[in-house]
């Protein structure tokens, strides 16, 4: 018998878990343990709250969280609960799958000031993780920055802009959507350092902007490069310019919100007094090897609320190796030292999609597969147990979390199909209750 632990339940942890299931038969036991009494990870608190249909996912992870052979540890926080020298100490190799939850740092003057946060506060506040419940952002000027040019940056930038119909049949949380209906925002310009061609969006998420009932996206037709150059793209990027060349001619509809994306732009410092009131911005241009560059030409953006959406990194884990310059685990293809692994974003740091994942955790199981033993003798999940029950650990079973996910269904508005938790007492009372 293999005893696998893997930290993190979000999709690169239940890929993996998958993988082990297939590599060992019953011959093997594997824990997702989780900080959180919920599973899913990004699932539940990264994919937006209108995007339901990408969430659906977790049905398969369902179907894995039920083998006999695998079990949800949640509630338990690896660091202070258990460490990893003692759960190395247990389990035949142990798995890093945290995941990249924490904001890169914005380095400009005023990214401290308040009215300034990062997209995973910004998107953990609407999506209901009980980091982000009491963010507050603030709502009520007319002016929003977004600064980056990726999917996040989209997400939030229409979540910003929807009407309260529109955000039927989605999970956002009540709190946030009373707050959004309420906001006064009415212009939130996307900044970009570089042009339309140098994006990271994908064509399905800029299609969703044109068709936003109080909404109009906004984009400049001298920020693009000449028509015939979009045939040397791949063909989803020459999609997304599809999209960007359209909401360019397109005529003004009179919709009372812009959505305004403003290329060729970085920002370089936020002012205000005592509060972010305006975004200084510097123009850039193109070198030859497509890198921006500064060109000494600024202007002001007006804003009270500025979301920064530059990517994430994996917060480091005392005692594992850690490259600082990339955020993530220092790997050989996913292997730390003997008996420790990394896979997804804390192997190769924020990139790729869900579906990434997937490989990721076949390729760890694969080196499990060469670098383990049939029977260890080493405890596993009985240690586990012996440990946490010892310092008083409340743990969170996948039992425990479908009492939970029962209690937000029933509490859900009419067409979400939950309200969420949005405070670890909040779930451990629907558990016990």
């Amino acid at each position: 018998m293999r005893h696998v632990a893997v930290i993190g339940s979000g999709p690169a942890g239940f890929y993996t878990a998958e993988a082990a299931l297939k590599a060992f038969g019953e011959g093997v036991c594997v824990d997702l343990i989780d900080r959180l009494p919920v599973p899913y990870g990004l699932i539940r608190f990264g994919v937006a709250p209108d995007h339901q249909s990408i969430k659906a996912v977790s049905r398969r992870y369902e179907q894995v969280a039920l083998s006999p052979h695998v079990r949800f540890v949640g509630n338990v926080c690896v660091g202070q609960d258990v460490s990893i020298p003692e759960l190395q100490s247990l389990y035949d190799a142990v798995v890093i799958a945290t995941g990249a939850p924490v904001d890169r740092a914005l380095d400009i003057p005023g990214s401290d000031l308040p009215g300034v946060v990062g997209s995973a506060a910004f998107v953990g506040w609407y999506n209901g993780h009980p980091d982000f419940t009491d963010l507050h952002p603030p709502l009520a000027g007319p002016g929003a920055v977004v600064i980056g040019n990726g999917n996040v940056a989209l997400d939030v930038a229409r979540i910003l802009s929807k009407t309260r119909n529109e955000f039927a049949g989605s999970d956002i949380t009540t709190p946030a959507l009373d707050a959004l209906q309420q906001s006064g925002i009415v212009r939130v310009t996307l900044l970009g350092r570089r042009g339309p061609h140098q994006i990271a969006m994908t064509p399905k998420e800029l299609g969703e902007l044109g068709h936003l009932e109080r909404a109009q996206p906004r984009v400049d037709l001298a920020d693009f490069p000449e028509p015939g150059a979009d045939a040397l793209l791949e063909p989803g990027m020459r999609k997304s310019v599809a999209h960007l060349r359209e909401f360019a001619v397109a005529p003004l509809s009179g919709k009372p919100v812009a959505i305004d994306f403003d290329f060729f732009a970085m920002p370089v410092a936020i002012e205000g007094d005592g509060r972010a009131e305006r975004v200084i911005v510097e123009r850039t241009r193109l070198d030859d090897e497509l890198r921006s560059m500064p060109t000494g030409e600024t202007y002001v953006v007006p804003a009270t609320l500025v979301v920064s959406c530059i990517g994430y990194k994996t917060p480091p884990i005392d005692g594992v190796p850690y490259e600082h310059g990339r955020g993530r685990f220092a790997n050989s293809d996913g292997r730390i030292l003997p008996g420790l692994y990394c896979v997804g974003w804390a192997r190769r740091g924020p990139t790729g999609t869900i579906g990434t994942n997937r490989p990721d955790g076949y390729a760890v199981v694969d080196l499990i597969v060469a670098d383990t033993a049939d029977d260890s003798g080493k405890a596993g999940p009985d240690g586990l147990d012996a440990l946490l029950a010892s310092r008083g650990a409340d743990v969170v079973t996948f039992r425990d979390w479908q009492k939970i996910e029962a209690a937000e269904a029933a509490r859900a508005r009419d067409g979400s199909p939950r309200e969420k938790f949005a405070s670890i007492e909040e779930m451990i009372a629907a558990v016990r209750d």
